[in-house]
């Protein structure tokens, strides 16, 4: 095995922290079938390529992702590993989404769960994966923070909230970071949020940077199986889908001029977006991943950045990020 050093950034209270993390979901749910051993491989691959931070969540096929990052840590070093886990997205037994439960009670419960899964006696950043909207926001920070005090968490995180909220949390107890879906053709984050965040010390642990494989240069309608969840959500759907890719070609005749991928263009530009900004990618082979790592050493130059965007205009994009019912969960969309 080699092991090699990502320059760091930093994420809130939780500091230093690797230039890339990696995430989990599409190793277990909702891009069809993975492949178990090559997702075991991948997420060593990462821990080699000195990647610490880890994303899961409790519901990312109820609780598959959780059993199978305890299987790929066996023999490794836990605290080596920062471990970050969503909760209290609730799903009946058919896979519908159900909103949020982050009420004191479950959010304990949830996390004991956890622990068990990931056979580990505390997570290092632990996040409401929506906003409950029949809960404030300041009884679940508060429970948190009694787990944090208890030494079952290490740091709090949020995740897809929206500036007023993000200060309420922040103003019971210290805020690591905010995971949000951030890339070239999802910039919610830009504006009140991001500036909301900077200005109390809290980092951005951005997901979807590749919006899930559609700006990757990679993505092919015909491969997707059963169970991707991506056949119903607008982006990848019809003319939207079609417009999209275009855009992919034009931003691809920009990373062949760089003499870099499609996917590193595009994490890239992420990375470029600050020193508080981790892009977590969803690699789910050594593949990606290693294509993906190769995006830590691009710098691209300021003519460059600009003719990514270009390749890219907001106002081009088609469709929303996700089906309607789900962007209502959304408090970072308000």
């Amino acid at each position: 095995m080699t092991t090699s050093t990502l320059r760091t950034k930093t994420l809130g209270t939780l500091g230093g922290t690797p230039a890339i993390g990696l995430g989990l979901m599409g190793m277990s749910a909702l891009y069809g079938p993975a492949d178990r051993d090559e997702s075991i491989a991948t997420i060593h691959a990462a821990l080699d390529a000195g990647v610490t931070l880890l994303d899961t969540g409790d519901f990312y096929a109820m609780g598959h992702n959780e059993l199978l990052l305890r299987e790929a840590l066996q023999g490794r070093d836990r605290d080596a590993v920062t471990i970050s886990v969503k909760y209290g997205a609730q799903r009946g037994p058919d896979g519908s989404w159900l909103g949020a439960d982050t009420s004191p009670a479950a959010t304990k419960t949830s996390l004991a769960y956890s622990l068990e899964r990931l056979g580990v006696d505390h997570v290092d950043v632990y996040r409401p994966a929506r906003l409950d909207p029949t809960v404030p926001i300041e009884e679940t920070v508060g429970a948190l923070s009694e787990l944090v005090e208890a030494g079952y968490v290490r740091h709090i995180g949020l995740s897809e909230v929206g500036a007023e909220t993000i200060r309420r949390a922040h103003a019971v107890h210290p805020i690591s970071d905010l995971q949000i879906e951030y890339s070239l053709i999802s910039r919610g984050v830009e504006g009140d949020i991001l500036d909301t965040c900077r200005e109390l010390g809290i980092g951005i642990t951005a997901y979807g940077v590749l919006s899930r494989g559609l700006i990757s240069g990679h993505y092919d309608a015909a491969t997707k199986g059963a169970g991707d969840f991506r056949s119903h959500t607008p982006r990848f759907q019809g003319e939207n889908l079609d417009r999209n890719l275009a855009l992919v070609e034009a931003l691809r005749t920009v990373a062949d001029a760089a003499g870099i991928t499609v996917a590193q263009a595009a994490i890239a530009w992420v990375a470029s977006r600050g020193d508080d900004i981790v892009p977590v990618v969803g690699a789910r082979t050594r593949e990606r991943l290693a294509e993906s790592l190769g995006a830590a050493d691009v710098a691209l130059t300021a003519e460059q950045l600009a003719d990514v965007e270009a390749a890219m205009p907001l106002d081009q994009v088609a469709g929303t990020r996700y089906a309607s019912e789900q962007m209502a969960m959304l408090d970072s969309e308000r």
